[in-house]
């Protein structure tokens, strides 16, 4: 027995089809998403069906996004599944039931720096969680002058500096491991 369906009808069923099939990936990808926004980062946005509501943006410095209709969004400090449904909600003002695909195009915001006593002092790019000894090899390593006991990580919290502690001695010989802590956007590793 065959049963006829309209084009439209046969587009409806195939696009309900797709979202069950698709549905739980989707939450499980959403659920991993743990990278934390930037200013710097730039972002692809898309509405399906909208084709005036597709767009690259970069969050700006103040921590923004601007998308048309939904004007301004905070995504820094956000994953890409928040400022997905954050944009979700303000457009569902304008469009019914709109379905929002934001994807990480780029993680620029993501940098550390290496200053003093290492082979390549520089700004350096983040594209997985990063430790100071990562870091640290990152710039090529430290010079044979390099206090390597006296390295500090200095990183801002709420507009307050703080200075973090590492002796590379120690950490080289296997103790204090706990010293090698995981570096923050923004963090600066300084080597005397």
């Amino acid at each position: 027995m065959t049963i006829e369906i309209s084009g439209s009808r046969r587009a409806a069923v195939v696009a309900l089809a797709a979202l069950l099939l698709c549905g739980p990936l989707v939450r499980a990808a959403a659920s991993d998403d743990t990278y934390l926004l930037q200013p710097g980062d730039v972002l692809d946005i898309s509405v399906w069906r909208e084709e005036a509501l597709q767009k690259q943006v970069a969050v700006r410095p103040d921590g923004a996004i601007t998308f048309p209709l939904a004007e301004s969004v905070q995504a820094q400090g956000r994953t890409v599944a928040e400022v997905t449904k954050a944009i979700t909600d303000k457009l569902a003002q304008y469009i019914p039931g709109p379905v929002v695909t934001v994807i990480l195009v780029q993680n620029a915001g993501n940098r550390v720096y290496v200053l003093g006593r290492v082979n390549k002092p520089g700004e350096f790019v983040m594209i997985r969680p990063t430790d100071v000894v990562q870091a640290l090899s990152m710039a090529g390593g430290l010079t044979p002058f390099a206090d390597r006991k006296n390295i500090r990580v200095l990183r801002r919290e709420g507009g307050t500096q703080r200075s973090i502690p590492f002796n590379y001695s120690q950490v080289e010989e296997g103790e204090s491991l706990e010293q090698n802590i995981v570096l923050k956007a923004g963090d600066a590793v300084m080597v005397p």
